[in-house]
């Protein structure tokens, strides 16, 4: 088998040093794996396989006849700004870039892609004029389109209602620290530090706003991204969707309250079926004995776990389910990873 040269780009935030972890333990390819990160990290190592690896710097000096051996891939979760300018730069030096930010997500001509959905997107890498870059959902969406995959192929998706709970680690280490110091000064009947990370304290409180605001519109950026990327990794582009997304005081694992809306009819207990098939996904459904999806247990788990599978009888063709994962993982890091690995099955990677 092939071995690749693998450079993890923002390798010292919180989803890069995921990233780092995810390769070693799924056992990729990897002839070596190059932490990189600003010159903020310089001098820092991170572990890597067991060892601990310097981090390179990323400059330009990357690309110098005196710089490092070329990448085959590089995967990126260093910010949007990073990506616009970097991305090109690693793609033009002959890598695949799978980017986790937002920057690339809705451009035409770069592929979006979830591999349990829409893998064949993936060959656009071989055609001429690629930018050769790929594009990682938001955690939000990659999570829910898993489970929503056999429900489309079966009955046809036609209106999406969704209430999002999104924990505090897709901010960033901040927002944890945020939540840990505002939670400690509350127990101890201490007042909490001002908010940083969000316009209010998030310790025993829930926010129905995640991402933020642009003027004149009363959705946030996370809710357009649902809406946006979802219709675009499905090609449903008049897909009806209604999303709200909150913050919750959960560190690391975001829910999701879905309402599916079918084309065609489909029964809880035939969507409940679909579920059980779908790689990626784990039915977790017995209410009654209070077995249901809950982000403490998502945490770690590579599956998306989905639950409170039940008809709805409002609505003609409807049913709701309630969907969490582990936002680090299927949401950003682990997403990435299987993108890399199904590059490497299609045999694209070093064309």
């Amino acid at each position: 088998m092939s071995s690749y040269r693998v450079a993890v780009v923002g390798a010292t935030g919180v989803v890069g040093t995921q990233m780092l972890r995810t390769l070693v333990e799924r056992g990729f390819p990897a002839s070596a794996i190059v932490p990189i990160a600003s010159e903020r990290s310089a001098g820092k190592s991170v572990p890597v396989g067991g060892e601990n690896v310097p981090i390179t710097v990323l400059a330009d000096a990357l690309f110098s006849d005196d710089g490092p051996e070329g990448f085959d891939i590089a995967i990126f979760s260093a910010g949007g700004g990073t990506s616009r300018d970097w991305a090109p730069k690693f793609a033009a030096a002959g890598a695949i870039v799978v980017d986790n930010s937002s920057h690339w997500r809705m451009h035409d001509d770069i592929p979006l892609v979830v591999p349990e959905v829409n893998a064949a997107a993936l060959d656009a890498i071989a055609e001429p004029g690629s930018k050769r870059i790929i594009a990682n959902p938001n955690c939000s969406t990659a999570q829910m389109l898993v489970p929503l995959k056999p429900i489309h192929e079966a009955a046809g998706l036609k209106r999406l209602v969704v209430t999002t709970m999104q924990s505090v680690s897709g901010t960033g280490k901040a927002a944890i620290d945020e939540l840990r110091a505002e939670t400690a000064a509350v127990v101890n009947d201490q007042t909490p530090p001002p908010p940083a990370s969000y316009p209010h304290q998030i310790a025993f409180n829930v926010l129905p706003q995640a991402g933020s605001f642009a003027e004149g519109d009363a959705y946030t950026d996370e809710e357009r991204k649902l809406i946006n990327e979802t219709r675009k990794i499905f090609s449903l582009p008049d897909l009806a969707i209604s999303p709200t997304c909150t913050r919750v005081p959960v560190y690391v694992g975001h829910s999701e309250s879905v309402n599916v809306q079918t084309e065609r009819p489909l029964s809880a207990d035939e969507a409940r079926a679909l579920l059980e098939a779908q790689p990626g996904v784990r039915v977790v459904d017995d209410p009654a004995a209070s077995r249901y999806p809950m982000a403490i247990d998502a945490e770690g788990d590579d599956d998306v776990l989905v639950g409170r599978i039940r008809d709805d009888d409002s609505a003609e063709n409807s049913l709701n389910m309630f969907v969490v994962g582990d936002n680090l993982l299927k949401g950003a890091a682990l997403n990435a990873v299987q993108i890399a690995e199904a590059l490497v099955a299609r045999g694209l990677v070093g064309r």
